[in-house]
């Protein structure tokens, strides 16, 4: 009864973000004509657009890490073109699609299951992804909201004033972590969650992989927005601060969520039709290519095992 209420929570919690999102977006379009939107997509210099693109490419290339180090945690080594295509597939459809876990992991164990890996295997390799993730998301909000001087508007109703608190608790939490994994053998339990022990090196590695995928897709958009009275380091927190209030929402891709928490922050002083433009534009080269991309990938990978069964 408790958990069916708990989905149903969640569902009411999604409708509900998405909605206030959508009522947002809605009110930011109404005061500047589509003509005045497309216009400043022009204005956005084909070389911003180009160092964009070729920004995606690197960030999925360190994407494609998520699942090598996977692999090799769980000692099953595969090639890197296979753990590259689990990587590229999965994280271009769920990042568009919404509801990471679930897709992402219906998609890894589509490959893996394929490959010859056992259910339980292919759990620890999904467990391991999702550690990585958060690893890299509370590294990075430990580091820049600690050190970034960050100004919260109070639309965002958020039970603090600075971020430098929540900062603290995230990089103690990834001290806590090393630290656990260097001192201990065993499994960390944490209530019902039981998060699975790291050798050291490879949790160092996963730190500083997961970190720099985060810094590198805060820099797409970064890199397409007007100049900014904020450097790369103040901008990352605020791109972090807005894909999580996305992924909480659970709206697929974030979408209207992580829009809205941008324009409360960066706008004013940014201008927001301008804003609107380069988030038009964000989501077109880093949503939509690698999901047109994962797509030819998946539907190539089908129709090669179909081949080859006939």
């Amino acid at each position: 009864m408790q958990q069916r209420f708990l989905q149903i929570a969640s569902v009411a919690l999604a409708v509900s973000l998405f909605s206030l999102a959508a009522w947002r977006l809605t009110q930011e379009f109404q005061q500047y004509p589509p003509q005045q939107i497309w216009q400043s997509l022009l204005t956005i210099p084909t070389e911003s657009a180009l160092v964009a693109a070729v920004l995606v490419v690197l960030n999925y290339g360190v994407l494609t890490s998520y699942d090598t180090l996977a692999v090799r945690f769980v000692k099953r080594p595969l090639r890197y073109s296979q753990t590259a295509l689990v990587a590229i597939t999965s994280y271009g459809l769920s990042n568009s699609i919404g509801f990471t876990l679930l897709s992402s992991s219906a998609i890894r164990y589509r490959f893996y299951l394929a490959w010859g890996l056992s259910p339980l295997t292919i759990a620890r390799i999904i467990i391991f992804c999702n550690l990585s993730f958060w690893v890299g998301v509370l590294t990075l909000c430990g580091v820049v909201f600690l050190t970034a001087s960050l100004s919260l508007p109070a639309a965002l109703n958020l039970p603090f004033q600075s971020l430098q608190v929540l900062g603290s608790v995230c990089l103690a939490i990834i001290l806590g972590y090393l630290g656990w994994n260097a001192l201990s053998q065993k499994a960390l339990q944490i209530g019902r969650w039981r998060l699975p022990h790291v050798p050291m090196k490879l949790a160092l590695v996963q730190v500083a992989v997961t970190s720099l995928d985060w810094v590198t897709e805060a820099a797409i958009l970064y890199i397409l927005l007007p100049p900014l009275p904020l450097t790369l380091h103040g901008f990352v927190g605020v791109y972090v601060l807005g894909q999580l209030a996305g992924i909480f929402s659970h709206v697929p891709g974030g979408l209207g969520v992580f829009e809205t928490v941008l324009l409360l922050i960066l706008s004013p002083p940014l201008p927001a039709d301008a804003l609107l433009a380069s988030l038009l534009a964000f989501r077109a080269i880093y949503y939509g290519l690698p999901l047109l991309a994962a797509c030819l990938l998946l539907g190539s990978y089908e129709l090669h095992r179909d081949m080859e069964r006939g």
